[in-house]
């Protein structure tokens, strides 16, 4: 068989499969070349979940004729103009956005640069040019890529549904416009995902509004703004509260010298910030924008530009993890309104549908029944306080109304609420029902905490204080136990060795390829010591620190704090209840239990009106 050359048009189809691989990743590309461009307004329209038409508009510089007719020829840019890719401030600088799409697809391109007396066209056809012509576009450029991988048919198979298309599209251009805030952004697809985003301005309050335009009023309203900086990195953003989790990271954006990236180290970082706090298969919601010397990051890893390596990861992992830490700390005992939302939404549910009887707060907040009883007709109260019905109706038994002295030692009539603890974030403690659940009195409403939820957290955090102050206690093998490990993860294993001391894992050399391990440390007990190095060994040879053992002994801790926390069933009296109301105000994380549930739930007092139609 003979060796031969590809068909340039072939080659370009081929390439083109690295950096176009659905219909997001032209509109990435395109509204890219937009910002680089000094655009103050983008235009965004798809049909078809971007297979019919993609199209880019924008008011940028624009381009000259001679410009655009290199524009589509693969690695020819305007990006780089000294050659230097070791500090790229760009979003595009491989010349392959254009001439890849125009290799899969329809393009058509009109342009006019700032100050030409007329725009110029070209056409695209599946990697043909038609030829280059006079336009009348009056400023900046407009983009159209029709009928996109009609000359590669087989990509279409692998596409998903219009739907998912069009909302693969809205998530870049939403991560796009959060990164420029002092950027219009405006989209419009036939699938109904519309959106127009007004400048909000290159200030940390424009991007502030720019977020809440783009993930919405729930998202600022429970997250935590976090800034730090360390040796060449700033970090900045917003971090959600702990509680305000999602079932996928689809709310995890970050960026990177305003480069939206999908990496491994940070979606590392991310998990160990809030490893504390949320199970292993809930996903925080966060924002990050994270700047540094274009020097100290190389973002030319893939075509897709989505990956991005430092010369440090380190340093910038450590950032990460140490700011979200800080923020969540500095959250103290704050939780999502999420739940509480949620319960007034089903006790508005329960109203609306109680005894057969449909709410209906236009009617004066009284019933409509559906029987033929009087609407709206109130009760006559008699002398002993105890309601007599009107006409019609057969008297209620008085046991009816009678309901069950309080689990606690805090009823109203009996110990009126201190002024003080009432004007507390969690309010002064009332009562507890069913054993379980204490309800304090705020001055804007009522708390209704998880008692052994809510106590569990704060043993947790007082032992791993402890364990911080104190080290961790060792265990001495009576019997050393020599592991065999391959050469690649015991090298791992002892370039980590006094990390591990610290933790309470001592072990050294034993020869080649074992290592021996004399002590461990007290808190795991009776374990499998072969297993839990070959555990550690693994993890430090995948990410080269001593995590994996610091995991283990915050899930003993936790597990620890789960057993010796006030349980479910058992009576508190109220100073027990306030002074667990207290606690929980002064320790960081108290707003959700070691497996991410909510502690507590709050209700105002206008929201509790509504439901009885009193607003």
């Amino acid at each position: 068989m003979r060796v031969r050359r590809l068909d340039p048009i072939l080659v370009d189809r081929i390439a083109a499969g690295e950096v176009i691989e659905r219909p997001a990743s032209a509109v990435k590309e395109l509204v890219e070349n937009a910002l680089d461009a000094g655009a103050s307004r983008i235009d965004v329209a798809i049909e078809a979940g971007g297979r019919r038409l993609i199209r880019v508009i924008d008011d940028g510089c624009g381009m000259s004729a001679e410009d655009l007719a290199l524009a589509v020829e693969r690695h020819a840019t305007s990006k780089i103009p000294d050659g230097d890719l070791s500090a790229i401030a760009t979003l595009g600088f491989r010349g392959e956005a254009l001439p890849s799409i125009a290799a899969v697809a329809d393009l058509t391109i009109d342009a006019r640069a700032a100050g030409a007396e007329m725009g110029a066209q070209i056409r695209v056809e599946a990697g043909e040019k038609r030829g280059l012509k006079a336009s009348n576009w009056p400023r900046g450029a407009r983009v159209e890529a029709r009928d996109l991988f009609a000359a590669t048919p087989a990509r279409l198979k692998f596409l998903k549904s219009e739907r998912a298309e069009t909302a693969a599209v809205v998530d870049v251009v939403k991560r796009l416009a959060m990164a420029n805030p002092a950027v219009r952004f405006s989209f419009a697809a036939d699938m109904g995902a519309s959106f127009d985003y007004p400048a909000c301005g290159a200030s940390e309050e424009g991007r502030a509004r720019r977020i809440g335009q783009a993930l919405g009023t729930d998202f600022a309203d429970n997250a935590i703004a976090l800034r730090a900086e360390r040796e060449g990195f700033r970090l900045e953003g917003l971090a959600g509260l702990p509680t305000f989790h999602r079932a996928n990271a689809l709310m995890q954006f970050v960026y990177v010298n305003g480069r939206p990236v999908r990496d491994r180290l940070f979606s590392g970082a991310i998990r160990a910030a809030y490893l504390d706090f949320l199970s292993h298969d809930r996903h925080p919601a966060l924002a990050l924008f994270l700047e540094c010397d274009p020097h100290i990051v190389d973002v030319n890893v893939h075509p897709a530009k989505a990956e991005v390596r430092f010369s440090d990861p380190g340093r910038a992992r450590g950032l990460v993890v140490g700011a979200l830490k800080e923020a969540l700390a500095s959250a103290l005992h704050r939780s999502a309104d999420t739940p509480a939302r949620a319960a007034l939404e089903v006790l508005a549910e329960r109203a609306r549908t109680a005894s057969g009887r449909e709410w209906s707060p236009a009617s004066g907040g009284g019933f409509s029944s559906f029987g033929g009883a009087p609407r709206n007709r109130p009760f006559d109260w008699d002398l002993r306080g105890s309601p007599s019905a009107p006409a019609g109706f057969a008297a209620a038994p008085q046991a009816a109304f009678d309901v069950g002295p309080p689990s606690a030692d805090s009823r109203p009539a009996a110990a009126p609420p201190a002024a003080a603890a009432v004007e507390t974030p969690l309010g002064a403690a009332r009562a507890q029902l069913h054993e379980t659940y204490i309800v304090a009195q705020t001055k804007d409403g009522l708390v209704i905490v998880d008692q052994h939820a809510a106590h569990e957290r704060l043993v947790y955090e007082k032992l791993k204080a402890q364990r911080e102050a104190e080290g961790v206690a060792r265990q001495l093998l009576l019997v050393p136990r020599v592991v065999e490990l391959d050469e690649t993860r015991l090298d791992a294993l002892l370039s980590a060795q006094e990390e591990l001391a610290a933790l309470g894992l001592a072990l050294e050399p034993f020869g080649p390829g074992a290592a021996l391990v004399r002590e461990t440390p007290a808190a795991l007990g009776d374990i499998d010591v072969g297993r839990l190095i070959e555990d550690i060994a693994d993890l430090l040879a995948e990410e080269g620190d001593a995590r994996g053992l610091t995991r283990r002994l915050d899930a003993l801790l936790a597990r620890v704090a789960c057993h010796h926390s006030v349980r479910a069933g058992r009576r508190l009296t109220g100073e027990e209840m306030n002074a667990l109301l207290r606690e929980m105000e002064r320790t960081p994380g108290a707003g959700q239990c070691n497996h991410g549930r909510p502690t507590y739930v709050e209700l105002k007092l206008a929201d509790i009106e509504k439901l009885f139609g009193r607003s």
